[in-house]
């Protein structure tokens, strides 16, 4: 049985060539049109929904539902390393819980061991300094570098309460500024009756900076004034938005399209949060410690210098003080607790409070 062969002719075998051809050099014209329309679509979708659900702002400025690691129980912080720290939840309102750490003095870390709540609270009245840290807009009080900032201080000597604001960690309700102005006053109030006459001093870092000066110019209304205040990383939303605006997530929109502004406004220009920094140093009457890394790469130091002028000039440069970290160091924005010379500053900062509130 012969095979049948069948021969194409050139001219089939030319005009099915030239489809395929054509057919890949239209492939990047339609795959140049669908990334147009999806960038528009983004473009236009991206501001109105921030301007339909503010609630977005809320999120991006309090991304308090990242938590990392996943799965940790903040209920028992000596899984974080933190072996004489216990939790404890209080309830400045109906319906609010907070998680709050409290380390005691390294030095009382035997004593600690299988010690209860009301052992604890007790420790406060020990004489040594009781810091009260508000931490930045992410993750929760168990992130390394607020465990590293506890166990320095513990070190030290000194007390420390790590809370989580409502929303983050496993505190209940969701964050507003009012609610954590209102939390921390509470945080205070709770600490100082426990205390006695033992030095509070309160330390934010990041969005903590504004929580903090909030509070301060807050309870200054009842005659109340801060023993001494840390600022670490602060940010100025005089002059920036949390983290300068060029790191909000949706900055890119109005520096990458010209003009845009004049349609939808700064997604941040009406938000809610906002932390007066500058009128809030200026109200201040506690001793203040900023602390800044040159390399920070949310709130460039320049920032630091300018929002220091303004606290010192508004008290002085005796009672005002700026510790930079070279920014060969590495530390960023949340790594100052790893410097060597922390230590000693934190003490001498300490004594001085100290000193003052004797003479």
């Amino acid at each position: 049985m012969k095979r049948r062969v069948v021969k194409q002719s050139s001219s089939s075998n030319d005009s099915r060539e030239t489809r395929r051809t054509a057919k890949k050099e239209g492939t990047p014209s339609r795959q140049w049109i669908k990334w147009g329309l999806l960038a528009a679509v983004v473009c236009v979708s991206v501001p109105v929904t921030v301007k339909v659900l503010p609630e977005l702002i809320q999120h991006f400025v309090f991304t308090y539902r990242v938590r990392v690691p996943f799965f940790m129980d903040l209920s028992r912080p000596a899984d974080f390393s933190l072996n004489h720290t216990i939790n404890m939840y209080l309830t400045p309102e109906e319906g609010i819980s907070l998680g709050v750490w409290h380390t005691v003095p390294e030095g009382r870390w035997k004593e600690a061991q299988g010690k209860d709540l009301a052992w604890y609270q007790s420790t406060l009245n020990d004489g040594s300094p009781v810091f009260i840290y508000f931490h930045g807009n992410t993750n929760t009080r168990a992130a390394p570098h607020r465990v590293g900032v506890a166990k320095l201080l513990s070190a030290l000597g000194y007390h420390v309460l790590v809370p989580d604001y409502r929303g983050f960690g496993d505190s209940t309700g969701e964050p507003t500024m009012p609610g954590m102005i209102s939390d921390a006053i509470y945080l205070y109030n709770w600490v100082k009756a426990r205390s006695g006459d033992s030095l509070v001093v309160i330390w934010g870092h990041s969005l903590g900076t504004g929580v903090s000066t909030t509070t301060a110019a807050k309870i200054l209304e009842d005659g109340v004034v801060f023993d001494g205040v840390i600022l670490e990383g602060a940010f100025n939303s005089d002059r920036q938005f949390v983290g300068d605006s060029h790191h909000h997530p949706f900055s890119w929109y109005y520096w990458k399209f010209p003009g845009m502004g004049y349609l939808f406004p700064e997604p941040w220009a009406e938000n809610k949060f906002n932390f007066s920094t500058e009128q809030l140093l200026k109200k201040m009457r506690s001793p203040i410690l900023f602390l800044h890394s040159e390399d920070d790469h949310l709130v460039p130091i320049e920032i630091a210098r300018q929002t220091y002028e303004v606290a010192a000039k508004a008290q002085s440069k005796e009672r005002v003080k700026l510790v930079t970290f070279d920014g060969s160091l590495g530390y960023l924005h949340n790594g100052l607790y790893r410097d060597p010379k922390l230590p000693g500053i934190l003490r001498n900062f300490v004594e001085y409070l100290l000193r003052k509130r004797n003479i």
